[in-house]
């Protein structure tokens, strides 16, 4: 095989195992754009190394972005940008390539928006034991050679990673049936819409959170954390106004969606996404309400609504 046929046969190697390791990044990082920068700095790395001697590629390869993600997260930059109150993960429409393995609970629950943030909790150690375990089955000997750590090591991990996330989590958190999701979020956007205050309390967990990033205008994440104090807001975000359409560049469409697994509102203009509103639910009620509009972080949301057939919307004309 001639040195051309060699770099394209090897090109494809890395190619077939692309989606894989974006998925591993995207869970590592919280972030679709970070996890493409990881993905193509593995494939220079690639190119760059003597893969005669690589025995066995999507080993290598893994280990590779896993510690490229690692670097990312102990960096100072990224430990300023993920402070306490300033970060979401990133979200994405239901049917990326990006949230996959999703055979299992545990491989779709460890790219739901919920653990995504718990993990944040985590040591970027107990982040990478807990993804390569939970989401991609990987054993503690080969989870010890990924991280060059002992396997002993990698079952402590695992067991405080576990424990973090199981006493974060809400009693009641789970999968829910998608029609009654869909049902719990009409009426929470119906209620807004309408003002209705009261009923918007009662579709709420008592200790109910919201969190937005202010469309991006504000440094620091705006959270809300009574069911009085989430409806107001609730209220007051969805009246439609002139100003909210000249800022979002026209008269927008709600539609319901998927974003990692949970039901979502998506407030769309033309084919741009402008907002994003998912919901976890719990016990029949909505726990947790996150609000995404900052636009450099709805990207491949948007890119992958253009792709996508959509119900007829909630509201037509917003």
């Amino acid at each position: 095989m001639d040195s051309t046929a060699t770099d394209r046969f090897d090109i494809s190697r890395f190619e077939a195992s692309r989606t894989r390791l974006a998925s591993l990044a995207y869970r590592l990082l919280g972030s679709a754009a970070d996890a493409e920068d990881a993905v193509q700095d593995a494939f220079l790395r690639w190119q760059a190394a003597d893969r005669e001697r690589i025995e066995r590629p999507e080993a290598w390869l893994t280990k590779i972005v896993t510690n490229l993600c690692l670097d990312r997260l102990r960096s100072a930059q990224a430990r300023r940008e993920r402070t306490v109150g300033a970060w979401l993960p990133e979200p994405l429409l239901d049917g990326d390539p990006m949230l996959g393995p999703a055979d299992t609970f545990e491989q779709r629950e460890s790219v739901s928006l919920a653990v995504l943030t718990l993990m944040e909790r985590l040591s970027p150690l107990e982040r990478a034991v807990y993804i390569l375990r939970e989401a991609f089955s990987y054993s503690h000997a080969e989870i010890a050679e990924i991280l060059d750590i002992t396997e002993s090591a990698s079952q402590q991990h695992l067991h405080r990673a576990r424990r973090r996330i199981t006493a974060a989590r809400r009693r009641g958190d789970g999968e829910v049936d998608p029609a009654s999701a869909r049902r719990i979020v009409e009426e929470f956007l119906a209620a807004a819409t309408s003002g209705r205050t009261e009923r918007l309390v009662a579709l709420l967990t008592d200790d109910a959170t919201a969190i937005s990033d202010g469309a991006g205008l504000t440094e620091k994440l705006l959270q809300f954390d009574t069911p009085q104090r989430i409806a107001a807001v609730a209220r007051a975000g969805f009246k439609p106004t002139a100003a909210k359409r000249r800022f979002v560049g026209g008269t927008p469409a709600v539609h319901y969606a998927l974003v990692n697994g949970a039901p979502a509102i998506l407030v769309v203009v033309g084919d741009q996404v402008v907002g994003s509103v998912t919901f976890d639910i719990a016990n029949g009620k909505i726990a947790t309400v996150r609000g995404i509009a900052a636009r450099a972080r709805l990207a491949r949301l948007t890119e992958a609504w253009r792709q996508h057939e959509p119900d007829t919307p909630l509201i037509a004309q917003w």
